[in-house]
């Protein structure tokens, strides 16, 4: 391990070919260590592209990038610190997760004694005897999530690990890679769940179009955004009037839910609440709130799939 390293994971104008088809271009990005780094993009967009070119699987047409301080063209030099799900996890459905687990760690010549460590880590301790086909989706990715734990990583990426979960299992599994951050694994997660990532991702990578849009801290990329006012009238008839009052003060209004929708900043409230009253027009409510993480995807990508 290399002393000093701050990234998990570092490239610098990755690109990936296919005939006429680029499914990655110049990509440049980093991934902080010990922390939660979403990876997202529309479907298409080059995310499992890259994780493959990361994970030695595939071969980059051009760039550089280290992980874990090594070369991404010696993969095998961090491979052993690296734990991966990058599909639906395979498993025998007639042996329980406990013996499925055992026979991933004797394949891998990874430590077996710890296999019922793992079970209790990604809460499947009391259901570690249970054949694999009993469990229900959400078991089945954590048990996933298990088996890329066998080799104790320093690094742990995941493409899409909450797809097909019920609210109940995502929540399991956004709490689990919570928790193996703050044990200092560092976390490298794609999803198109916008609102699960904005949830659990310190770091984010955003890909459109297989190019990066945004690297950076998810918390500096909402604060940026221009806040939105929400104005609602007491009685709805007088929103029209309030819907004109904010045009004529030259703010971008729209209408949604019978409430008016104004970008501005926040302090620009007590403006708005004053103007409305000399109008005639009493506010049942006046909110400022920034947009979510999926708001600001679309806004910059103009994607609303």
């Amino acid at each position: 391990m290399n002393q000093g390293l701050e990234e998990a994971i570092s490239v610098t104008d990755l690109t990936k070919v296919y005939g006429e088809r680029t499914a990655v271009s110049h990509a440049t990005f980093t991934v902080p260590l010990g922390k939660v780094c979403g990876f997202v993009g529309p479907n298409g967009s080059g995310k499992t592209t890259t994780i493959r070119m990361l994970l030695g699987l595939i071969s980059p047409t051009g760039g550089t990038g280290t992980v874990l301080g090594e070369s991404i063209t010696h993969p095998e030099r961090y491979l052993p610190r690296v734990g991966a799900m990058i599909e639906g996890p395979a498993f025998y459905p007639a042996l329980s997760g406990r013996e499925n687990l055992r026979v991933l760690a004797s394949l891998g010549g990874f430590d077996q004694s710890i296999v019922d460590q793992l079970l209790e880590r990604v809460g499947l301790g009391d259901r570690g005897g249970s054949k694999f086909k009993t469990y229900s989706l959400g078991m089945k990715q954590r048990l996933g999530i298990a088996a890329a734990l066998l080799p104790s990583p320093k690094l742990l990426v995941l493409d899409e690990p909450t797809n097909g979960l019920d609210p109940n299992g995502i929540h399991e599994v956004r709490s689990l890679l919570k928790d193996l951050a703050a044990d200092g694994t560092s976390v490298f997660v794609s999803s198109h769940l916008l609102s699960e990532i904005e949830m659990i991702a310190d770091h984010l990578v955003m890909l459109r179009q297989g190019k990066v849009i945004y690297n950076g801290r998810t918390a500096d990329l909402l604060s940026a955004q221009q806040p939105i006012l929400i104005a609602k009238p007491e009685y709805a008839v007088d929103l029209t009037k309030l819907v004109e009052i904010i045009k004529k003060s030259g703010h971008e209004v729209s209408v949604i839910d019978g409430a008016a929708h104004v970008l501005s900043p926040a302090e620009w409230s007590a403006t708005l609440n004053r103007s409305a009253f000399e109008a005639g027009i009493t506010l049942a409510s006046l909110t400022s709130v920034l947009p979510t993480l999926e708001e600001t995807f679309f806004e910059m990508t103009g994607d609303s799939e």
